[in-house]
């Protein structure tokens, strides 16, 4: 096995961060064509502007740069058909890295073989994100806890109503659904303000904050002690609607729901319902099950949802942070060490 690391770069990189992942890693020899990239539109655009097209030949050349790389710093203008064409044109590929904390859905769709997906490791930028997303979800806590909807509405319409009692985080109890990288960030972030955190984990695994964990067969049993729930989850098969009429039924009335993990986890439907029969108090959603959210979706002038672009984990840092990690993969890789955050093949989160 070689002693160094051919890297192409698939994704658009700064090139103070280029140089970065090199000085990191000096036993990577990286590749990149800034002109075969699409510029960014903000930080962090990693598909980068859609306007952009190679010609003929600039496509042939990007593609022959991919065909010569050991290793993929992203997913070839975010791609999935890409993905699968760089996988099966190249047997000297040996890793990529997607820009995405949930890249395993990315890899899930380029409906790689078995044997290419066992020649070649997948890995996300899981844990990036953390601190900014931990920070949206407490800040929708705290939102549906101190009724934000109704001061809004009150303020809007000038109305100086009674006074009346609102809830304090250090009475709530908030059910993390997720123990990976963004969940622990929640959980820390909650239980320092004096939250009551029950964390759900497969494994048992718990995390700082976290003062029970439950496997998810056992969640009907601690529903009915929930004031907020907020899920980190990836969308597989396994969490697809797993917040569904059931499940809302059984938390405390008027409770919050949180979600910056994956949209496919909340029914949707079901989520509407509740809130306009205030099961659910308020909810606060960064990611959808379809995005863009569709103009035409109740959740947009539901008095009782905050709406976020998914936007929640951009800041000015991922892209740095993003390298950084690739870097330290890479080492890891070439030591023979497993890497963070790599994809499981079978669920693809």
């Amino acid at each position: 096995m070689s002693d160094r690391l051919r890297v192409v770069v698939a994704a658009p990189l700064d090139p103070e961060l280029a140089e970065l992942i090199v000085e990191r890693e000096p036993r990577i020899d990286l590749v990149v064509d800034h002109g075969l990239l699409p510029p960014m539109r903000h930080p962090a655009d990693f598909a980068g502007d859609p306007a952009f097209t190679r010609s003929a030949q600039q496509q042939a050349a990007f593609e022959a740069a991919i065909d010569t790389a050991e290793a993929l710093y992203g997913i070839p203008d975010v791609d999935p058909a890409a993905l699968a064409r760089a996988v099966r044109a190249n047997p000297r590929l040996r890793w990529v890295h997607t820009m995405a904390a949930g890249g395993g859905g990315q890899v899930r769709a380029a409906g790689l073989t078995a044997e290419e997906l066992n020649r070649v490791a997948f890995t996300t930028s899981a844990g990036v994100h953390g601190d900014a997303l931990a920070e949206f979800a407490a800040f929708g806590v705290l939102a549906g806890a101190k009724h934000l909807p109704r001061l809004l509405e009150q303020q809007r319409d000038r109305v100086w109503s009674g006074r009346w009692m609102m809830p304090q985080l250090s009475d709530q109890t908030v059910l993390v659904l997720g123990l990976g990288g963004i969940g622990r960030a929640v959980a820390a972030k909650l239980s320092a303000l004096g939250v009551r955190v029950i964390g759900t984990s497969r494994s048992g695994a718990s995390a700082p904050g976290v003062s029970r964990t439950v496997h998810p067969s056992e969640l009907s049993g601690v529903l009915g002690e929930v004031d907020a729930v907020v899920t980190t989850l990836p969308g597989t098969d396994a969490t697809h609607h797993l917040i569904d009429t059931g499940f809302l039924a059984r938390m405390r009335p008027g409770a919050t729901v949180v979600n910056v993990g994956r949209g496919t986890v909340i029914d949707e439907a079901a989520l509407l319902g509740a809130l306009d029969h205030g099961t659910v108090g308020f909810a606060a959603l960064d990611v959808f099950e379809v995005e863009p959210l569709p103009e035409n979706s109740p959740l947009w002038a539901h008095p009782r949802v905050l709406v976020s672009p998914h936007t929640a984990a951009l800041t000015a840092g991922e892209e740095r942070r993003i390298a950084e990690l690739f870097a330290r993969n890479a080492g890891m890789l070439l030591d023979g060490v497993p890497m963070e955050n790599l994809v499981d093949t079978v669920e693809f989160y």
